[in-house]
């Protein structure tokens, strides 16, 4: 059975699995009680191809306007433009200037006609009642009536189906009807010939039996078509950044109005349609609308931003303008017919095996019936009465088939797949409570079997709140502390290497110090910008004096692949110098000078330059992350416009991030290793500091080896094949490292992956790897996009819980297989011999229902309870 199992359902994957795989195993699954029952958690591949035709079009219709549009720019310009909007009479009464079909007409058809008819995005925010710095009121009737006005940021859903709906469902199945018109035939004769009440006991059983299958099966499936839909809905919660009466918070996506400012990084879904406000090098993916590849520059010149388009690169400020139904996505979604989710590859070989025993069962039922039907005729031979037919032996006929037809109910298991759904259902709501989404369902069983798992080190194996504890400055290593008073650490730095070190934190930054809605300060961006930052605040810095003095240019966002960050600020003289920081090393490189102890800038000698590698390594070994800040000063001939230099930069100094490794990880990582799960750690940082955290929790071996990325990606096919085995730690490793390392593993090794990730460049690893595990608090969107399981704490013991789940619903469904084929079997012998031997059955047809209804329904109770 193993080998026609693999030959004929064992093309399906549990991801990305071909539509010829998928259309298959289909076709070989003709022996099918209830379609409509054993195929609901299936991909409908009809809908589906529908939802990509109408897809395709709506993309090709609205990349046309857009193009139309820009064709259009060019006659806009030099034109005189006058006002002659008026908005409606309600829309003023509720103290706006501008209705919601001509805020959706501005951003959808990237009109900047209109737009400049309306006075630009600052005069827009005027008439939406908002300020582009402050964000909207907040008081509950302002709310109230920006809701009435532009509604809600919801897209229409489909209704949930009813109780009802399921019980229909149920009465599809072929068997059933045929054993209802038998009740119906048995009730007619049986009253006929034997009168009320005694006639109609045979068939009122038949019926009664019936009833409760029905019901019983109605109400199994009405439970799971709940919880998948709970399920469905933690999905789609999006928080984001917004600013509101001058405070910023997190909001749901749900919750967002129009006037909303929305704050937006890389890797960020844009949650509704808009027009962007300020910020540097956006770029926007909008292949879910045009179906272009090629992302988008969005600036004040192209303001424009839709919703469902993904972030690429840069951050920015937004005025929301249009949301829920009203957004071009809105009215996407609500044209596309949703076409599942792939089945797994469990749920399809179980589906093979119900085929196998329902041809089975098939082939005894009809068996049977033929020796019971021979049987009664050579009874009848035997009396002489073959010409005489009576209605008790009509009766005995149609007992005789409806035993046949309930041979088959109880032979063909059709809730075989489904335990499968059901129990990947119940593990899903399980592991939700143990802080895992899972996103797709074949994670669960993926989980179970996983071989190797690559995480990522921070925020993951670490705790992810980071704090500065060590810095070089002036060549000179200094502890941090916050119960040292910020004078004490400032009177053994000279002043001016200070005032460099402040202006470099608060201005290279992709974090900011902010009011939050409790009117407390709060410092908002990743870990590592929090702690520079509160770095920065512990030595007496001013976050918004410090920008007030000089004005950022340009921006160049931390790269994966250059391991930097960089931003571009100008003096009132007019003056220009670049900030930049980043990896220590490489950053180190670049640099040519130095600040001596006596805060003046001098040459970077060898000896300086090993002084200051020395320090990095020491830090390392401490399992201290390290960053190094430097500085040049561009002149006024620099254009913005050009790119910026790579080498002639001032090293300010080299600061030690501690990054404590998450309590439990170091007996998780046991649990995999006793598992036969091997566990590596992919990260970004200093090959010393993942050496150092890897060991400690146990990663790392005596006879593993750590590698860095760019000695890794020069290895030759046959080297990484010796490799990849002993790799135990990769550091600075870039995503297609990751990509690589994964994708070795998987093919060349057979290895069922699991691999880490939360930023925009892990989706090609977490699309390539079996089960991609995205972060939920670090995590960008496009990262939860392509991840199968979210890990809503950021913590690895997370993942150990998903691997137990996976396991347990192997093992969960082995037994309940293992009952219901022995229920199955043991009443196809029991049947078969008793008509083969006796010529009779040894009880009567409804009996034999009541055990279709143990064996399919009251059996996955039993499954469930042993989670």
């Amino acid at each position: 059975m193993e080998s026609y199992l693999n030959e004929n359902f064992g093309d399906v994957k549990p991801k990305n699995s071909s539509e010829e795989a998928l259309q298959r195993w289909r076709k070989l699954c003709w022996i099918v009680k209830n379609r409509k029952r054993r195929f609901r958690f299936t991909a409908n591949l009809s809908k589906r191809f529908e939802a990509e035709a109408i897809r395709r079009s709506n993309q090709e219709k609205f990349r046309v306007a857009v193009l139309v549009s820009q064709a259009a720019l060019q006659f806009i310009h030099g034109l005189n433009l006058s006002s002659e909007y008026d908005a409606p009479e309600e829309v003023k009464a509720a103290g706006f200037q501008i209705c919601a079909d001509e805020l959706g007409s501005i951003v959808e058809g990237h009109d900047v006609k209109k737009l400049k008819i309306h006075g630009g995005v600052e005069n827009i925010a005027a008439k939406l009642s908002t300020s582009i710095v402050d964000g909207i009121p907040t008081s509950k009737q302002l709310i109230n009536e920006r809701k009435h006005i532009y509604g809600i940021n919801k897209f229409t859903e489909t209704p949930a189906r009813g109780f009802w709906v399921f019980v229909w469902e149920a009465l599809q199945d072929t068997t059933l009807m045929i054993l209802a018109i038998c009740a119906f035939v048995s009730l007619a004769v049986g009253i006929t010939v034997e009168g009320w009440p005694k006639g109609a006991y045979d068939g009122l059983g038949i019926v009664s039996s019936i009833l409760l299958v029905v019901f019983v099966t109605a109400t199994s499936d009405y439970k799971q078509s709940l919880q998948f839909r709970d399920l469905d809905k933690e999905k789609k919660k999006i928080m984001v950044h917004v600013t509101r009466d001058g405070l910023r918070q997190k909001i749901s996506i749900f919750d967002l109005l129009p006037g909303d400012i929305v704050h937006l990084a890389i890797g960020d879904q844009v949650p509704a349609d808009g027009l962007f406000i300020s910020g540097f090098s956006v770029l926007i993916n909008e292949s879910s609308l045009t179906g272009e590849s090629e992302p988008v520059n969005v600036n004040a010149a192209n303001p424009f931003l839709l919703s469902g388009t993904k972030v690429q690169d840069g951050s920015c400020k937004m005025l929301v303008t249009t949301v829920g139904m009203r957004t071009q996505w809105g009215k996407l979604m609500a044209t596309l017919s949703e076409g599942g989710d792939d089945e797994t590859p469990l749920q399809v070989k179980l589906n093979g095996v119900a085929t196998i025993i329902g041809k089975i069962g098939l082939f005894f039922a009809v068996v049977t019936f033929a020796v019971l039907v021979q049987g009664l005729f050579s009874r009848k031979l035997q009396e002489g009465t073959h010409w005489i037919w009576s209605g008790d032996d009509a009766m005995e006929m149609l007992e005789f088939f409806a035993i046949a037809v309930t041979i088959v109910v109880v032979a063909v298991p059709e809730g075989l797949p489904l335990a499968v759904t059901l129990s990947l259902a119940f593990a899903m709501k399980k592991m939700m409570n143990d802080k895992a989404l899972v996103r797709h369902l074949a994670a669960c069983e993926t989980m179970g079997s996983s071989t190797s798992i690559c995480s990522d080190k921070t925020g993951t194996l670490t705790s992810n709140h980071m704090t500065v504890v060590k810095t070089c400055i002036c060549k000179e290593i200094k502890e941090v502390s916050s119960s040292n008073k910020s004078n004490n650490f400032r009177s053994l730095v000279p002043e001016s290497a200070v005032k460099i070190l402040l202006q470099s934190i608060f201005n290279n930054t992709g974090g900011e110090v902010v009011n939050n809605k409790d009117n407390k300060i709060e410092i908002v961006g990743t870990p590592t910008e929090t702690a520079l930052l509160e770095f920065g605040l512990l030595l007496g810095g001013d976050f918004q004096a410090e920008r007030q003095t000089s004005k950022i240019v340009k921006v160049e966002p931390f790269n994966s692949a250059k391991k930097r960050m960089a931003v571009v600020i100008v003096f009132p003289n007019g003056s220009l110098r670049v900030h930049c920081k980043g990896a220590s090393e490489i950053i180190l490189a670049a640099c040519d000078k130095v600040i001596s102890s006596n805060g003046d800038v001098v040459p970077l000698d060898e000896p300086t330059t090993n002084h200051l590698k020395n320090i990095i390594e020491q830090f390392a070994s401490e399992a201290l992350r390290t960053l190094c800040l430097a500085y040049m000063d561009m002149g006024t001939d620099f254009s913005v416009d050009s790119s910026l230099p790579l080498k002639g930069y001032t090293c300010i100094g080299i600061v030690g991030i501690k990054d404590p490794v998450r309590p439990g990880v170091k007996e998780s990582v046991a649990i995999c290793k006793s598992a036969g799960i091997t566990v590596r750690m992919v990260t970004g940082d200093n090959i010393n500091t993942a050496k150092a955290i890897a060991r400690e929790i146990g990663i790392l071996t005596d006879d593993g080896i750590a590698i860095e990325g760019p000695e890794f990606r020069e290895k030759s096919e046959g080297e990484l094949h010796e490799l990849i085995p002993k790799i135990q730690v990769m550091a600075r490793s870039s995503p297609m490292d990751k990509h690589t390392l994964v994708k070795h593993l998987r093919t060349t090794f057979g290895e069922v992956v699991a691999v880490t990730g939360d930023g925009t460049n892990d989706a090609p690893a977490l699309h390539e790897a079996d089960i991609g595990l995205a972060m939920g608090i670090a995590g960008t969107e496009v990262a939860k996009e392509s991840a199968d399981v979210i890990i809503l704490d950021d913590n690895f013991s997370t993942i150990v819980t998903v691997a137990k789940w996976g396991r347990s619903v192997y093992i969960n469904i082995q037994k309940f297989v293992q009952f219901q084929l022995t229920v199955n079997v043991v009443a196809l012998i029991v049947n078969f011999s008793s008509a083969c031997l006796t010529g009779k059955m040894p009880y009567f047809c409804h009996f034999d229902m009541d055990l279709s209804l143990l064996c399919h329904e009251f059996d996955d109770m039993v499954f469930l309870i042993r989670f």
